[in-house]
């Protein structure tokens, strides 16, 4: 990216859809690897991100847990309330990944600005000091998820290039900060590449940058296969609850149809309704109540292909609103791995990347037909399909090339990735 850009706004131009393959990887990795001498392999990480290390295994903790393989990472997460003086939680969750939690008391917890303001000379001492961080941090590329810390932090650890990978349209999320659109729009003017999770997040913003690249779905195959093991035994949780069992995993949020599940326990009375993870920005009290709706609360991520080997049916129950939108889920490739049936709503980037092996349905009943169908008659062709589909996409392959995408944006010398 030119600096003429860096300190210009926002340009409408064309972008190339990259697509993933473990072909294409292969061609990044060799053209890399003969290029590559001066840092530029294994350069360091500064990563702002607005989901916390700990939680739900997603995006970011797939993509830096293979980052970190080859490159220092500096994680900070949003701050948290606590007593006290503001200071920084600093450790290490993950080799060579370390970890800052930012702790404010609650009359500072002012914006994102004052967030910054408090906090960025205490990252600059920590890189300087803190024997995790001192001196492993120098010419970093500069990675943002949410935008809403980039105008504090911008500029302010001499990055050698900026990385913005939009994984969701945020602005839509229920509780969205009224700003953080201007605030994308800031990230986006100063970034040398964008990344989407989705085809349409990458129709959207690749009218507003030069470079995007659309990374969807991985999937780690050799964890996810589990559930296809003799071996894997069934969580007692899942295996109490009496079959069938329609079975979810991921965050209870805006984004699932609360109707659309309390229909299917209510069409199914004798079978299990199980919904595995964590509850985030709904009220317990306005979850359906059904006595055969399993709510199991979050679970490691280390359990997740037992709990799906439990499942008869794997569920997408989203709803179809401005949270969904631009959604690519990654449970998609998960629950294919994992050789089950697959239903879900009509989610645009899944009709898009994963019908027929998906059971797209379009209403209500379309969705519990399609239930009751994948049941009883679970198409073991369509199922075959979707594991041979899940080992052709892991995330391996999408991360080797993301970073090669980084290397070409940041350091124009690298040579141009062979066409798969």
């Amino acid at each position: 990216m030119s600096k003429e850009r860096y300190t210009s706004g926002i340009e409408d131009s064309a972008a190339t859809i990259t697509d993933v393959h473990a072909t294409a990887s292969n061609a990044a990795s060799a053209a890399v690897a003969g290029a590559l001498r001066d840092g530029r392999d294994d350069f360091p990480i500064i990563v702002h991100c607005h989901l916390r290390w700990d939680f739900v295994w997603q995006r970011p903790q797939q993509i830096f847990s293979r980052l970190a393989k080859n490159h220092r990472v500096l994680f900070i997460e949003d701050p948290v309330i606590a007593e006290g003086e503001p200071h920084l939680a600093i450790d290490e969750p993950y080799p060579n990944l370390v970890r800052i939690v930012p702790q404010i008391p609650q009359h500072l917890a002012v914006n994102a600005d004052k967030d910054a303001e408090i906090f960025l000379p205490q990252i600059k001492e920590a890189l300087r000091t803190h024997p995790l961080l001192a001196g492993r941090f120098e010419s970093p590329v500069h990675w943002f998820y949410s935008p809403m810390p980039a105008p504090g932090y911008m500029g302010q650890f001499g990055a050698a290039g900026v990385v913005y990978d939009c994984m969701d349209e945020l602005a839509n999320f229920r509780f969205a900060p009224p700003d953080i659109a201007d605030r994308e729009r800031f990230v986006m003017s100063n970034a040398d590449v964008v990344f989407t999770g989705g085809y349409q997040l990458f129709d959207a913003k690749s009218k507003h940058h030069d470079n995007v690249h659309v990374y969807g779905c991985g999937v780690d195959v050799e964890h996810y296969s589990k559930a296809r093991d003799e071996k894997t035994e069934i969580p007692a949780a899942v295996a109490a609850a009496p079959g069938p069992r329609f079975g979810y995993f991921g965050v209870i949020d805006e984004r699932l149809d609360y109707e659309l599940i309390s229909a299917l326990a209510d069409r199914f009375p004798d079978a299990s309704i199980v919904m595995a993870g964590p509850l985030a920005k709904v009220d317990p009290n306005d979850l359906p109540k059904q006595a055969n709706i399993h709510w199991l609360g979050q679970q490691r991520y280390e359990d997740l292909p037992a709990i799906v080997k439990g499942f008869d049916v794997c569920l997408m129950p989203f709803a179809l609103n401005e949270a969904t939108k631009y959604i690519n889920p990654t449970k998609t490739l998960e629950y294919m791995a994992g050789g089950k049936p697959i239903v879900s709503t009509a989610v645009a980037d899944v009709v898009r990347n994963f019908t027929p092996i998906v059971d797209v349905a379009y209403s209500q009943d379309e969705f519990l037909d399609a239930v009751d169908r994948a049941w009883r008659e679970p198409n073991a062709n369509l199922i075959a399909q979707g594991i041979e589909r899940a080992a052709g996409s892991s995330w391996d392959a999408t991360v080797e090339s993301m970073r090669n995408d980084v290397q070409q944006a940041v350091w124009s010398a690298v040579p141009t990735q062979a066409a798969a």
